[in-house]
């Protein structure tokens, strides 16, 4: 299956679970494929062939993204090099979580989350410490007593106890020893970040010198930009005086105003839709017209007349979509 019919059968799949989906981000370079929103669920889809193909820096601006639109970054792919994907086994690549398209059917339109994830070592699943601790009390059984049981020693038992995942092959001699299940599903829709890698979101990359002027205005007017290297918008910016609230946020463009930067402002129009966000492209000349379906064009020569913030803030409301209504 090729990858552009791969994105429009995710696209599709996630319509049929009840999510409002995005146009698709045709354009290079791109972190995602499609944004998608489900009441208060917004994720971030990349969709490939081979997970292998997502590099650091993509997972690095995607786990950004998820930070600043409050937004769950995935992805979902067919396979690894060595081998196709597992059902029901969410993998991760640079801390976001990757899984097959049939976990993804299970999650969306079931609604039935994964409970195995892949690690260094096997597949693994999280157990509920507090059930075992009374389950194996409830049979007068020290921790000594479990660990010669299952074969571990005293201070691992003790770590599930206190909540650390363990192997199937634990999981399965628990069932099969207290006859009842200790697994427990895994969040996915909050990035899984129980067992994704130990990492802090990485620092935002520094602005494009040509969009310096472009970012100090936006700032002076209040807003906090952080810049973007692979989205289809040049930056997300926060206006903190309405912080929190649908349509305080922006996607930025800034470009000479191209056929190729009005199909930008088209995708980005969408996105501001699904992510409730609004957008706004910033050009190089004075354009005839005040947005592209939603996306509103502001020139770099209106920016540069005023040092008003409200009066920058309110030409963008003017001519930019309500969040949702592009």
């Amino acid at each position: 299956m090729s990858r552009t019919a791969l994105v429009e059968n995710v696209s599709a799949m996630l319509q049929d679970a009840g999510f409002r989906v995005s146009e698709r981000c045709a354009i290079r370079p791109k972190s995602f494929d499609v944004a998608a929103r489900r009441g208060e669920e917004l994720v971030l889809l990349k969709v490939l062939g081979n997970v292998d193909a997502f590099d650091a820096q993509t997972g690095a601006e995607m786990r950004r993204l998820g930070e600043h639109l409050s937004a769950t970054p995935m992805v979902i792919g067919m396979r690894t090099r060595d081998e196709e994907l597992k059902p029901e086994v969410v993998y991760f690549r640079h801390g976001v979580p990757a899984f097959h398209p049939d976990t993804a059917y299970d999650l969306f339109i079931e609604e039935v989350p994964p409970l195995i994830y892949a690690a260094p070592g096997g597949l693994y699943v999280n157990i509920d410490g507090e059930l075992l601790s009374e389950m194996r009390q409830g049979r007068d059984w020290s921790l000594g007593k479990l660990a010669s049981e299952l074969g571990v020693s005293r201070r691992t038992v003790s770590k599930y106890e206190d909540g650390m995942n363990a192997s199937i092959e634990v999981a399965v001699q628990l069932e099969d020893m207290f006859d009842r299940p200790f697994t427990s599903p895994m969040d996915v829709m909050d990035g899984a970040e129980d067992v994704r890698d130990a990492q802090p979101t990485p620092a935002a990359p520094e602005a494009d010198p040509s969009d310096e002027h472009v970012v100090g205005v936006l700032t002076r007017a209040g807003f906090t930009v952080h810049p973007t290297v692979r989205a289809p918008f040049k930056a997300v910016s926060e206006d903190e005086e309405r912080h929190g609230r649908d349509g305080a946020t922006l996607l930025t463009g800034h470009s000479p105003f191209t056929r190729s930067a009005e199909k930008r402002a088209r995708i980005m129009s969408s996105l501001s839709e699904v992510t409730r966000t609004r957008s706004v492209y910033f050009t190089e000349e004075q354009e005839t017209r005040d947005s592209v379906e939603g996306t509103a064009l502001v020139s770099c020569e209106e920016l540069a007349a005023t040092n008003d913030p409200e009066a920058i803030r309110e030409l963008i409301r003017e001519r930019a979509a309500e969040p949702g209504e592009a």
